[in-house]
């Protein structure tokens, strides 16, 4: 099976901007959009359009990585609709969010909370699949478990068994939120139990987590979110097409070109808002002191925070 990275969705953080400069910077076969929350009603075309520009450009990225639209929602026969409209809309795909921790989301009847019902994420997943053609991919994105892990592999086989040509797997507990460790050890039963691919994801933040993930679940495939931002060289290096990560000039050459980006926002303080989100994260790869963010921290011109990042730091 050939190796191949997605990157992850991540709200507020992997929008179009994130997604057009770490596609551009390469290694990735794969991105998969922001959550689009779906409740009560059909969106209109616009919303779909907010969260996934791309589907103007053929579903792909400017670096020609196509994207898949993410749905999140608890009722089957919404869910179904909706992804047929998307796809009539340009997605090459859909992804259904079985994963998300947040609390608003789970009290809403989306996101983590399904995993406590093994047969509404099968549901979900056959009205989803039967809904739209079938050269269109359907995937499912879970955690292990929603307070415990005892229904891992019932999840698992009832996306299967609703059609997913594959399943990415976080490999925690929505209680278990963020906090390390990420659970690999079952990732390896579902990928064995399970026909379909099945995608490792969580905690892999370096090359050697990278490894490491690898050995344990046996995956050939891999989902990564906040690693990529905090390393943005990760998905070439985890594909063999760097031995080491970017110096810190080219990183600060990504955030000059991820700043001209987000001039499309019209607004300085949230662009001075984006571009902290990203060095913070970026500290954990080039400033393990942590005074690269606390220099930037208070500024909300982001001409000045990329002047003050010019300054040399400790690699």
């Amino acid at each position: 099976m050939k190796q191949t990275v997605t990157l992850a969705p991540m709200e507020g953080v992997v929008d179009q901007f994130m997604r057009d400069i770490l596609t551009r910077v390469g290694g990735f076969d794969l991105c998969v959009s922001e959550f689009v929350r779906v409740s009560q009603e059909l969106l209109p075309a616009s919303v779909y359009y907010r969260y996934c520009p791309e589907l103007l450009d053929g579903g792909k990225t400017a670096a020609g990585v196509p994207v898949h639209v993410q749905l999140m929602g608890g009722d089957a026969s919404l869910l179904a609709e909706s992804a047929e409209q998307v796809v009539a809309l340009g997605a090459p795909g859909v992804d259904l969010n079985f994963g998300c921790p947040a609390k608003t989301v789970n009290r809403r009847d989306a996101g983590a909370t399904l995993l406590q019902w093994p047969d509404r994420l099968n549901k979900i997943v056959s009205a989803v699949r039967k809904a739209v053609p079938d050269h269109i991919p359907v995937s499912a994105k879970m955690r292990l478990g929603f307070q415990d892990k005892s229904l891992y592999l019932d999840n698992a086989h009832a996306v299967e068994d609703g059609g997913a040509g594959k399943l990415t797997v976080h490999a925690r507990t929505k209680l278990e939120g963020y906090k390390p460790p990420a659970h690999w050890e079952y990732l390896a039963p579902i990928r064995e139990e399970l026909k379909i691919r099945v995608i490792a994801n969580g905690e892999i933040w370096t090359p050697d987590d990278f490894k490491a993930c690898k050995s344990i679940s046996g995956c050939e495939e891999f989902m990564i979110g906040r690693g990529a931002i905090a390393r943005p060289s990760l998905a070439k290096e985890m594909k063999g097409e760097l031995t080491d990560k970017f110096q810190w000039s080219d990183v600060e050459a990504l955030l000059i070109h991820y700043n001209q980006l987000l001039l499309e926002m019209k607004s300085d303080h949230r662009r001075a808002g984006r571009l902290k989100q990203w060095i913070k994260l970026l500290s954990r790869t080039y400033d393990p002191t942590g005074a690269l963010f606390a220099n930037i921290r208070k500024l909300q011109d982001p001409d000045h925070i990329l002047k003050v990042l010019g300054k040399p730091i400790a690699a």
